[in-house]
């Protein structure tokens, strides 16, 4: 039988609409994922390189769309994911978190926290665990099958980072109300507090990366700096300043920390001492997540493009203009990078030479990783102009014959 504990704090959470046997696509209690990696989590795994081999199609409709997030908060919103037995996750800014059938019913809901920015993270799922943090500053752990919270622990004032799932510990950016912000690690099966640093001097809303093969653990914060700690060790490292805030996941491929800043910059850092690989000039901010995919830098900016970046040296491959600012998280599929703007659009933009394949519009600003799986391509959108009785809405796009 499972373990429900509540340390710390009782949950506020009242389960809804619990589907019988979690509904169609599930594949029973108990998945058998051994590996100390998570089945998914923000990023596509603990490096946040946000790539897939996956191929999307040439033409693209909607299948359906369902109303998610009504806040008005600006942050980027939480991004569904894909449960071992076939479901969506999605959590959103109301405090809820649902679990999704690719046909779009609703196969539970469960209400994580009264806090009115809700969730802005995307959960990491290990075996039948799903693990999501919340504005009012709690982790919590939630059955995939069922929606029922196991744990749920007060960590900080909030957290707007995703948790890195990896060896039966939750590592999590923390934000504190000073403001100040901490690297807190969590058993995952107690919720019990295992470690915290409180190295940020500001607000880090960026997730967890973890790069084992040269022993780093990183992250931004809203001061300005990347920080690096040794892993699984978690000795302070480095730290290395953009200049400007740093809101976005930081990716690692070759040994290179992707840093996106508010300094209008993307920095190459060498993920061992901290020192400066290259830099990017963009002409505005630069919030969204990178994607990297075969020794590409994938990511869009405040100046309304989309950039293709080399990753060894920073030099740029080719750019392509939206109509609205990119706040969300690129994501790079087999031929193709998908990004979402606020001119309501979703794009998939070939890798080679930066054209776009197709572009769909939609009500709201998209700000969430999109997800590629085998039944069709998710993601969501904020609020249209922060009006609750104008949800924004989560997409499943399909094939399409036009």
């Amino acid at each position: 039988m499972a373990k429900y504990c509540f340390p710390r704090r009782q949950a506020l959470a009242t389960l809804g609409a619990i589907a019988s046997g979690a509904g169609a696509g599930c594949t029973g209690v108990g998945y058998l994922n051994t590996r100390g990696t998570a089945d998914t989590q923000f990023r596509r795994g603990l490096r946040n390189r946000g790539a897939t081999d996956r191929q999307i199609p040439t033409a693209v409709t909607k299948q359906w769309a369902i109303p998610t997030n009504r806040g008005t908060h600006s942050a980027s919103k939480g991004s569904p994911v894909q449960t071992p037995g076939g479901a969506i996750l999605l959590a959103d800014d109301t405090g809820r978190i649902r679990s999704l059938s690719p046909a779009g019913d609703v196969l539970w809901s469960t209400q994580l926290t009264d806090d009115t920015r809700g969730s802005h993270g995307t959960p990491a799922i290990h075996n039948d665990t799903a693990y999501i943090g919340a504005y009012d500053g709690t982790v919590t752990a939630i059955a995939v099958q069922t929606g029922e919270i196991r744990w749920q622990t007060t960590v900080g004032d909030a957290v707007g980072a995703s948790p890195t799932y990896y060896a039966d510990q939750l590592y999590v950016a923390v934000e504190h109300a000073t403001p100040s912000g901490s690297l807190v690690v969590l058993d995952a099966a107690s919720g019990d507090v295992e470690h915290r640093d409180q190295r940020p001097t500001d607000h880090p809303h960026s997730t967890v990366a973890i790069d084992r093969d040269h022993n780093r653990l990183v992250f931004g914060s809203n001061d300005g700096y990347c920080y690096a700690w040794s892993f699984p060790g978690l000795e302070r490292r480095w730290a290395y300043e953009t200049g400007g805030e740093i809101k976005a996941p930081i990716a690692i491929a070759e040994g290179i920390a992707v840093v996106p800043s508010w300094a209008a910059t993307v920095t190459g850092i060498d993920i061992t001492d901290g020192t400066l690989l290259w830099e990017f000039e963009a002409e505005d901010d630069l919030m969204c997540a990178p994607a990297v995919h075969d020794g590409t830098v994938y990511i869009g900016s405040h100046d309304t493009n989309v950039y293709a970046i080399n990753l060894l040296d920073g030099t740029l491959q080719w750019q392509t203009p939206t109509d609205g600012w990119i706040t969300g998280s690129a994501v790079a599929t087999a031929n193709h990078v998908l990004v979402g703007a606020y001119d309501t659009k979703l794009y998939a933009i070939r890798q080679d030479d930066g054209t776009i394949t197709w572009s769909v519009p939609n009500r709201g600003e998209v700000t969430s990783a999109p997800l590629v799986t085998d039944t069709g391509i998710y993601y969501t959108e904020r609020a249209v102009d922060g009006d609750s009785t104008r949800p924004g809405m989560c997409y499943k796009l399909v094939a399409s014959s036009g």
